[in-house]
């Protein structure tokens, strides 16, 4: 299995932040919803494995694969599209959406995912979640620190709860948590830009923490403005799907 990349390879050798291409699931269909709302999905391509394959063509090594109807199920749901992507592909897949069990993890794992992201586990079974960090170790273990208004959000993002985001990071890396994908929901799909603010807040409290930015993504701009800020990592669904940032732009990007 693929070793998650550090800090360093995770920022290309300190240089470039890493574009993490993202591939929403529902009915095993890439999806994109708007603010995570089930009612205001879009389905951009009914076969992940072409997108994804055009995504490694383009030269990204990362995958950010989420399992919508294992979000609102609550549990694993579309670990045959995770297994048929990465058994068909060289990406490095993070998975996340729907997992709640050591079962849901041992799914994700032998389906082929690096790593796993888990939210809303999380936030309501706190001593499952960091079985999982002593069990898999932190560089197989992501936090989802995904918020509404800088308050965390569930269950597919249809609950908000009082849980400060800043809070909640904090009890998580005293606990070995490396690594976080922090989404901002009032901008995802929204293509408004990133939320800027909440990550110089994010990075000033953990200046070490592999911080990975996700929601409102519009353009290279956004991408160069996060990477100036020393961003490790940004996730972009939206953008690509509707042409607002092209591959060949991500390419140049790294040249």
């Amino acid at each position: 299995m693929q070793q998650y990349p550090g800090t360093q390879e995770l920022r290309n050798s300190g240089t470039k932040i890493t574009i993490i291409p993202a591939i929403d699931l529902i009915d095993a269909k890439c999806v994109r919803l708007s603010q995570g709302d089930y009612d205001r999905k879009t389905v951009y391509n009914e076969n992940p494995l072409e997108v994804a394959k055009m995504f490694e063509d383009a030269g990204i090594t990362r995958l950010h694969l989420v399992d919508l109807d294992g979000a609102k199920a609550r549990h694993i749901v579309n670990y045959k599209v995770l297994e048929t992507i990465s058994s068909k592909t060289s990406l490095i897949i993070d998975f996340g959406g729907g997992l709640k069990s050591d079962d849901d993890l041992r799914i994700a794992f032998e389906s082929g995912s690096t790593m796993v992201t888990g939210g809303s586990i999380a936030v309501k079974d706190r001593e499952t979640f960091l079985h999982w960090i002593e069990t898999y170790g932190p560089q197989k273990i992501i936090l989802g620190a995904d918020a509404k208004d800088k308050k965390i959000a569930v269950s597919g993002w249809q609950e908000v709860s009082e849980l400060s985001i800043l809070d909640f990071i904090e009890s998580y890396t005293s606990r070995g948590i490396q690594k976080v994908i922090s989404t901002d929901i009032a901008r995802d799909g929204m293509l408004t830009g990133p939320s800027i603010g909440l990550y110089k807040e994010i990075m000033a409290q953990f200046p070490k923490l592999e911080l990975i930015a996700s929601g409102g993504i519009a353009s290279m701009k956004d991408i160069y403005e996060l990477d100036e800020m020393g961003i490790p990592g940004v996730i972009t669904g939206k953008a690509i799907y509707e042409n607002r940032i092209s591959l060949d732009e991500i390419e140049e990007f790294y040249k």
